[in-house]
């Protein structure tokens, strides 16, 4: 009679601990205590693999004016920030000494004529006279040789006129470009030396910025790519551009690959000497999965290779997603382009999905999670309604469970019969 009453109590206290959540094939998942987590569904969207790098600013064409004559600077036409057109006078230069030697050059054509004259017309008549055997050939010789060295002067003096006119025209410093004046070297009372420069003119045809990328990265930019830009003190896109031109190689001492970007479209922000950020477009994939960088969780492994002997590491990626609000589930994944904050997920994860987006650093496969926000079960809520949160694992484990409940409810009443005769 006493082990019947034994093998009754220690039934009824299964049954109790059977309809706990947290007891053994509850439905509150693997043992431990609930991990609070945050869950967002997974989503696709764009992302685009980029090249990010710095550069300035700069007028495509900058235009170095040099005076072309030396001599003091008399009056000054123009200022930074000015704009001017092709022809248009910046400086003028001390006129006089090369007004006296075009003056002079016309005199040394007068008179370089007047002998050339002299000379032909005596050529002319030293002609009919060898011709008629009335003097010898060295002296016509003589004669027409004179007259080839009078041609000469008079061509030279000719060509000294050409150039001091030029010179004349030089002592007005000019604009050769449409453009804005960046910098001016002189100012009235100083000496204009030639080759030393006077001005720095933009050419106002547009904007270009130069950028430096290592080798890999250079190596990936082709011509024709798209390019965003904005200010290194703003987040905001500020201009688009282009990749122009590329360096064929890559400089000797640093190792970088030249890049040239044209701006296409550009913002009142944009000023020659500023520095953005330029971001270029390699490759652009539409209607992916992509989900925040710091829901990955990554697990670095160390093994030995066996071929060199080396230590290499071993890099994996899996994220959590919440199955039924109450369990949380690994997946492992294959990442794609990475853009900022996000990456692309291109194996691992559906959109739908419910992604553990906190919380997730101390998660194991089929942990307990209670998403924030939630209402945790209340005594009230339906079988049904719990067995909907459930995993697939936590179902068979309730059955098998069940099954030995019913065995040992099946050996407490043949005890209980026992008993009782």
């Amino acid at each position: 009679m006493l082990l019947g009453v034994l093998l009754i109590a220690s039934c009824g206290r299964n049954d109790s601990q059977s309809d706990q959540p947290g007891g053994p094939g509850g439905f509150g998942g693997a043992g431990g205590q609930e991990t609070s987590v945050e869950v967002i569904p997974v989503q696709t969207g764009t992302i685009a693999d980029q090249v990010s790098s710095f550069g300035t600013i700069r007028a495509k064409d900058i235009v170095v004016i040099t005076p072309q004559v030396s001599n003091r600077v008399t009056r000054i036409h123009v200022d930074l920030g000015d704009e001017v057109a092709p022809g248009d006078v910046m400086a003028e230069i001390n006129d006089v000494p090369f007004k006296d030697a075009v003056e002079q050059s016309r005199a040394q054509i007068r008179q370089a004529r007047a002998t050339l004259e002299r000379d032909s017309t005596q050529l002319n008549r030293q002609r009919e006279l060898f011709e008629r055997d009335l003097i010898s050939r060295s002296e016509y010789d003589d004669f027409r040789t004179q007259y080839l060295n009078s041609l000469a002067q008079y061509e030279s003096a000719r060509a000294a006129l050409t150039q001091n006119l030029e010179n004349l025209e030089n002592t007005k410093i000019t604009s050769p470009v449409y453009g804005v004046v960046l910098s001016r070297s002189i100012a009235e009372g100083d000496v204009a030396t030639t080759g030393q420069a006077a001005f720095e003119v933009a050419n106002l045809t547009g904007f270009e910025t130069r950028v430096f990328l290592p080798m890999q990265d250079w190596e990936a930019v082709q011509v024709g790519q798209e390019v965003s830009m904005s200010l290194s003190s703003r987040g905001s896109e500020i201009a688009t551009g282009v990749v122009s031109r590329k360096s064929p190689q890559l400089n000797s001492t640093t190792g970088l690959g030249e890049i040239v970007i044209t701006l296409t479209e550009a913002g009142s922000s944009i000023h020659q000497g500023a520095l953005v950020q330029n971001r270029i477009i390699l490759e652009t994939r539409d209607d992916v999965v992509v989900i925040p960088r710091s829901a990955i969780v990554e697990t670095v492994d160390t093994y030995i290779e066996p071929e060199t002997g080396t230590i290499e590491l071993e890099r994996t990626y899996s994220a959590f997603i919440s199955q039924g609000d109450t369990v949380a589930v690994r997946r492992d994944l294959v990442l794609g382009i990475e853009q900022g904050d996000r990456i692309e997920v291109v194996d691992g994860l559906f959109p739908g999905d419910g992604l553990i987006v906190t919380g997730q650093s101390n998660l194991e496969d089929g942990g307990k999670i209670r998403v924030a926000g939630s209402r945790p079960d209340s005594p009230s809520d339906s079988r049904a309604d719990r067995m909907q949160n459930i995993t697939p694992e936590q179902a068979q484990q309730m059955r098998e469970q069940n099954q030995r409940q019913g065995q040992g409810q099946g050996r407490g009443q043949q005890s209980r019969q026992s008993g009782s005769n």
